[in-house]
């Protein structure tokens, strides 16, 4: 079987702060508080559609030893490790590359490392059904979410009719994260699914959008394809990889193609409705949380509220906290920094770590 995954956990988690530091970011840390981390619940929740002989795992030179500690087994040539963030273009194009030259003939899946999946079982309904769809075709396939609310956080995707019998419709554009009023027409409207940033397509298809679109990334990837399991591979990602344009997926590829026609050689969407999250802020954190008959969503064994509602926390095991009279509170502990922040003024926390 040649499908692959391919997760992507390079990023550094800023608006995670003070739990998530670039030492040590979000991806690598039991955020939930169930005992893994959430890397390690973006593979478990794929299950036995990839063996961890199948699995690929695209990070920063300073995380490799957190990816072997947490995913033992993952082959060492299939952690790819990247000298500087250069976003998800580069980051797919290097590890699709690597990939088309042992499995010309592959089906790559790529999922962030940092999402939430409540219904596995659904999930991995949708990601078979993706597979069957693009393999052996040019065709690229993204998943949307069906949105549950008009959140301003996501990007969203505009899909136009189904194209068989199947669940799956034409891409018509790509969105911007849009204000409130926008965000309300759209679930008006219909047709909207927010941008999970997951893709699933064949590795020539890969190849090709990104001669196509990028071609100067395309010849800088072939320059470090060279050494591609050789002994010079890395030395030769770290001269090369930073010359790569810093460029997102949906920018290089997904836009220039939103709106083709069906048939071989065009953008679709498959929606997805199995609990996802996107894990990038204490807000939404606080949505996947248990809460109290406060409304409290607390992580931490030794954490007591009292008249206190609304409240997210997250306190080291171990650590004792009484919180009294807080309402609508982000309150977090790590590395004896705490971080007590109104919810409404969370998007300010990336200022507050760069002043701490």
């Amino acid at each position: 079987m040649n499908n692959h995954l391919v997760i992507m956990a390079g990023g550094v988690g800023s608006r995670f702060w003070p739990m998530s530091r670039p030492e040590k970011p979000k991806q690598f840390i039991d955020v939930l508080g169930v005992g893994k981390s959430l890397l390690q619940l973006t593979v478990d929740r794929f299950g036995s559609l990839f063996p961890i002989e199948k699995v690929w795992v695209v990070t920063s030179v300073s995380y490799k030893e957190l990816v072997k500690e947490q995913l033992p087994g993952i082959p060492d040539e299939q952690i790819l490790l990247e000298p500087c963030m250069r976003n998800t273009a580069p980051c797919i194009g290097y590890v699709a590359w690597k990939i088309r030259q042992r499995d010309p003939d592959a089906t790559l899946v790529v999922s962030p490392a940092d999402h939430v999946v409540l219904d596995a079982t659904e999930f991995r309904r949708v990601i078979e059904e993706g597979v069957q769809f693009v393999k052996g075709t040019d065709k690229v396939l993204t998943l949307g979410m069906t949105p549950t609310r008009p959140d301003t956080g996501y990007g969203y995707i505009q899909s136009g009719s189904s194209i068989e019998l199947n669940e799956i419709r034409q891409v018509l554009a790509f969105k911007e994260k849009p204000d409130l009023v926008v965000a309300k027409q759209y679930l008006a409207e219909g047709g909207y699914y927010w941008n999970a940033g997951i893709f699933i397509w064949d590795v020539a298809t890969v190849v090709k959008s990104l001669r196509e679109y990028e071609p100067d990334l395309a010849a800088t990837l072939d320059r470090m394809s060279e050494k591609f399991f050789t002994e010079a591979e890395q030395d030769t990602v770290n001269q090369l990889f930073p010359l790569c344009k810093s460029i997102s997926i949906d920018y290089a590829v997904m836009e220039r193609m939103s709106g083709a026609q069906d048939g071989d050689g065009g953008l679709y969407v498959l929606p997805g409705d199995f609990g996802w999250s996107d894990l990038g802020t204490w807000g939404s954190l606080y949505s996947q949380l248990d809460k109290d008959g406060s409304a409290n969503a607390v992580v931490g064994d030794h954490v007591t509220m009292i008249e206190s509602e609304g409240c997210v926390v997250r306190a080291p095991q171990g650590k004792r906290m009484v919180l009294q009279g807080l309402q609508d509170y982000i309150v977090a502990e790590d590395d004896n920094t705490l971080l007590i922040c109104k919810k409404d003024q969370e998007q300010r926390i990336k200022e507050f770590s760069e002043k701490s």
